[in-house]
């Protein structure tokens, strides 16, 4: 059987709070603007949202890309809302129900910029990464040439804080990956001895692997990516 290869063309990130580095690629900015999305649109979106949207807005000028977005928690914080209106008897608010479902975002981004192609949003319980280049290789095998995967993630709402093994940084990255042209990525065995030492990836941990400050391991995958020069 045929491995579909799969390269980083080019990548956008978002860390707020993380020291500031060279690479303009990664924004800190506590307030992303969301620029590419009408206001009417933009009010509904959180900071997240925003900056996966401008994101998209570099990555995908043309908005003629498929999309594949990864959250492993989602927008936690607007269902826990809708659960409190609901304890209180409340009516609960189309638009904040809208908004809480994983593929808000990239429905709010496909509005705005006219994006008719497919787009797709998974949550893999800590498997994102892996699941993310998984779907992305599924897409070039079937012909598409090039894909945007964005990968997104923010701390759980405080109630549930106790109950998270692994608290989560607020931070969003995306890549522009290809079958061919780019950085090969390349995904090898973890050693069974470190890997279940390691938490789960999050959107910090790709950031950090970018910029090659780190290595990206899967533990439940048993796997570690290198990106080749």
């Amino acid at each position: 059987m045929t491995t579909v290869s799969i390269t980083l063309q080019d990548w956008r990130a978002w860390q707020p709070g993380r020291a500031p580095c060279d690479d303009s690629r990664l924004s800190v900015d506590a307030h992303p603007r969301g620029a590419s999305v009408p206001a009417m649109l933009r009010r509904r979106l959180n900071a997240s949202g925003r900056a996966v949207c401008d994101m998209l807005s570099e990555l995908d000028s043309e908005a003629s890309r498929v999309l594949i977005y990864a959250s492993r928690h989602g927008d936690g914080d607007r269902t826990l809302d809708m659960l409190y209106a609901l304890a209180e008897q409340e009516p609960l608010s189309p638009a904040r129900f809208g908004m809480s479902v994983h593929n808000a975002t990239l429905g709010v981004h496909s509005i705005a910029r006219g994006n008719r192609r497919s787009l797709q949003a998974i949550a893999a319980g800590g498997a994102e990464v892996a699941a993310l280049f998984s779907e992305a290789r599924g897409y070039f095998a079937e012909g598409e040439s090039d894909v945007i995967v964005v990968f997104s993630d923010a701390p759980v709402p405080e109630r549930f804080a106790a109950h998270v093994d692994e608290p989560t940084d607020l931070a969003v990255v995306a890549l522009h990956l290809s079958a061919s042209g780019g950085r090969p990525i390349h995904a090898q065995p973890s050693d069974s001895t470190n890997a279940g030492h390691a938490r789960s990836p999050q959107p910090s941990d790709v950031i950090a692997w970018l910029l090659n400050e780190a290595s990206l391991v899967c533990p439940s995958r048993r796997l570690t990516w290198t990106l080749s020069p």
